[in-house]
């Protein structure tokens, strides 16, 4: 059953008592400062160190020339070259040195004593600048790079459209940081990451240590949109120092570190054609995606994903190519792949229904796909007809004006937007464990992380569902390599994934109790169990754990996920008015109206505060963020927030938030699917679509800036 429930982790987090990666002493701690290039492509021809090893307070100096010597990394996704291993340098920002010192200000002041020079080569960080493109091989769960099915049919309108999007950063609170520990010959590591058995995995790998002789712990991870997924360089560096020198480290990233170590959102140009009749029903789509990565690795961003599943059309090519320049390696951020192609995607409709001279909604209803119009598979649980509809009731789109420019207030020209969202269903092998103690008390075990996101309030209830007690009986410890393993915390999998697990180890515990009782089924209330549903046949937890000589009763469960034989996404309608500027060409968003179907909505507090940060995240993108490459000096202009400027309350209006829909039988065990990424999906094409509608300028390109309207 969905139930509202607030934050449990809140009064910790706002009283100050969760703590963090960094936020954790330790005995003789030494910090970490790195030192890092200040090229894009060079080798290292010197490195001294001479006054930063001489000044007050420094331990150690490393460098490729007596750093140890690592293996390669295997078994988890790695984001950088191992670090301190050679003298090249391939992207501004990647770590030559790091110092350790007694203190952090001792470790930073001694950092920049350190002097590299360079033999500096030619560095390309302009991807629209590279002409032999690389065919990407993504991993499966995102698809093949190229798709073509069907046959286009004759049409009468063709549009064929070019639109870009640009580099953006993750930017959480919490700066990345990693506490290692080398101990009686183990490694223990606390460390800011959405996924600690990954972390554990490469540590194992590159320092030649047996997984079991390495403990990672991540209790808080304050936020990570992607950025933390990955492995990167940084806390290779803190293991190995630890494991180098002994006893306990820190290294945390500057916020201008944060912009260069651990992957950005490659910007993307893509080239998208739709041919449709002169009915609105689209007779073929093309949709072709070009996207930087690093020149040492191979990460490409799906682009073209949206287009493949959104609308029936008979038939549709999409392809992918990677370009490498001298950047880290990009990295997925919140709503990857869809999230820039729906822009793409959306716009192009919203041109086509203009090109038409039809409602955009109406355009969309008439291309609704009832199956996956690439892979030919049934949707599970799919009802976005119900988003548009609610949406569009909620949002009064009956009273939207055909034509653009023509609503009014004062200077301002006001518009009204709409566009489709989607995004993939992602779900990872899960394990978890649940716990009842003769107290009644409910304790539940999984390795997953808590981002910001409500694990701490979520999974709880999902144990409490199956056992028939209150949230408030059940607590959780996650964030353990010592707990049962999960994937990552990554892709809006958690819920669906660790769910699943819990729900099956919540199922295994009452058939184990019922066992013992004698009973066919139990719930549990407090500290006594009902028995088959009958209120008035209760039997005391204290007397039947004595009566089998128990301290507590364990269950196990587990989550893989299997072929379905169905398409797995989530689905939704964003609706968008903004108010324009005529003399200044600035933007605002009025309001927003989002309809949501991601099957059974586990906590629907949680859930709207998801899709709430989803909504603003979207305006960012729309209007605010990006990182501009200096193409002369190959490095990020504004490594800060002071220069990479994100949405803040000034520039958020009306929100409103729905959901349709109901359990999914498909995706899990527990009926629900992934909804954080979907939150940031569709919002900034229907807030291109609004400024179109209020200026009659089509932009194609983000972020929308006043420039652009002018």
């Amino acid at each position: 059953m969905s139930r509202a429930r607030t934050r449990v982790d809140g009064p910790a987090k706002v009283a100050g008592v969760a703590r963090y990666a960094a936020d954790h002493p330790g005995p003789d701690l030494r910090h970490l400062a790195l030192v890092t290039a200040t090229v894009p492509a060079a080798t290292i021809s010197t490195v001294d160190t001479t006054a930063a090893s001489a000044a007050p307070g420094v331990v150690a100096v490393l460098t490729h020339e007596n750093a140890p010597r690592l293996a390669p990394p295997v078994g988890a996704p790695y984001g950088g070259r191992l670090p301190l291993q050679d003298n090249e340098v391939h992207y501004d920002g990647e770590p030559v040195a790091v110092v350790v010192a007694d203190t952090l200000d001792h470790a930073r002041a001694a950092a920049d004593l350190v002097r590299v020079d360079y033999e500096v080569r030619a560095a390309i960080t302009d991807f629209t600048a590279v002409t032999d493109l690389v065919v990407p091989s993504p991993p499966p769960r995102w698809g093949p790079a190229d798709t073509n099915v069907g046959t286009p049919e004759p049409a009468e309108v063709t549009l064929a459209r070019v639109y870009t999007t640009a580099a953006r950063h993750h930017s959480p609170l919490e700066p990345s940081a990693t506490h290692a520990e080398w101990r009686d010959g183990r490694l223990f590591v606390r460390d800011a990451t959405q996924g600690v058995f990954g972390v554990r995995t490469v540590l194992s790998s590159v320092l030649g240590l047996p997984r079991e002789d390495i403990r990672v712990v991540a209790e808080y991870t304050g936020g990570g949109f992607g950025a933390k997924g990955y492995v990167w360089p940084h806390q290779i560096i803190a293991a190995m120092t630890a494991v180098h020198l002994g006893g306990a480290v820190r290294l945390v990233l500057t916020r201008a570190q944060s912009f260069t170590s651990h992957g950005y959102q490659p910007p993307t140009r893509q080239r998208i054609t739709v041919a449709a009749h002169r009915t609105g029903r689209i007779a073929a789509l093309e949709h072709d995606s070009v996207s930087p990565t690093a020149t040492y690795g191979g990460y490409v961003e799906m682009a073209a994903n949206a287009t493949r599943v959104l609308y029936a059309a008979p038939a549709i090519r999409t392809s992918h190519r990677i370009a490498p320049v001298n950047t880290i390696l990009p990295t997925p951020m919140r709503a990857p792949h869809e999230g820039p192609g729906a822009f793409a995607t959306e716009s192009l409709m919203d041109e086509l229904a203009h090109e038409l001279g039809v409602d955009p909604l109406w355009l969309r209803l008439r291309n609704h796909a009832d199956v996956d119009p690439t892979s030919g598979l049934p949707f599970a649980a799919k009802d976005l007809r119900a988003c548009y509809r609610e949406g569009a009731r909620r949002f009064g789109w009956e009273r939207r004006p055909l034509a653009p420019r023509s609503v009014r207030d004062g200077h301002d020209l006001v518009g009204w937007g709409m566009a489709s969202a989607v995004m993939a269903t992602f779900r990872f092998p899960a394990s978890a464990r649940v716990r009842l103690r003769v107290d009644g008390t409910v304790v539940v075990e999984a390795g997953c992380q808590e981002i910001g996101t409500g694990t701490y309030t979520i999974l709880p209830q999902v144990a409490a569902d199956v056992l028939g007690c209150p949230a408030d009986q059940v607590t959780l410890r996650l964030g353990d390599t010592d707990l049962p393993e999960t994937g990552m915390t990554a892709g809006s999998s958690t819920t669906l994934s660790v769910g699943s697990a819990i729900s099956a180890a919540a199922t295994t515990l009452t058939a184990q109790l019922a066992e013992l009782a004698g009973a066919d089924a139990v719930s549990l209330t407090g500290t006594t169990l009902e028995l088959d549903g009958d209120p008035d046949r209760v039997v005391d937890l204290a007397d039947l754990f004595a009566e089998h000589d128990l301290v507590e009763v364990t269950a196990d469960g587990s989550f893989t996920p299997t072929d379905t034989g169905h398409s797995l996404h989530s689905f939704g309608a964003v609706f968008a008015e903004v108010a324009v500027d005529e003399d200044f060409g600035t933007c605002r968003v009025r309001r927003l109206v989002a309809v949501y179907n991601a099957g059974r909505i586990i906590n629907p507090l949680t859930a709207r505060g998801q899709m709430t940060g989803g909504l603003i995240w979207g305006i960012g993108q729309a209007l605010l963020e990006q990182s501009t490459l200096d193409h002369e000096l190959g490095r990020f202009v504004s490594k800060d927030l002071a220069g990479y400027l994100v949405a803040t309350q000034a520039d958020v209006g009306e929100l409103e938030v729905a959901f349709v829909g109901e359990h999914d039988p498909h995706s899990g065990a527990i009926g629900a699917r992934g909804i954080g990424e979907l939150g940031a999906v569709g919002v900034a094409p229907a807030i291109a679509n609004a400024v179109f509608h209020a200026t009659g300028k089509r932009i194609r390109s983000l972020p929308i800036t006043p420039e652009n309207l002018l």
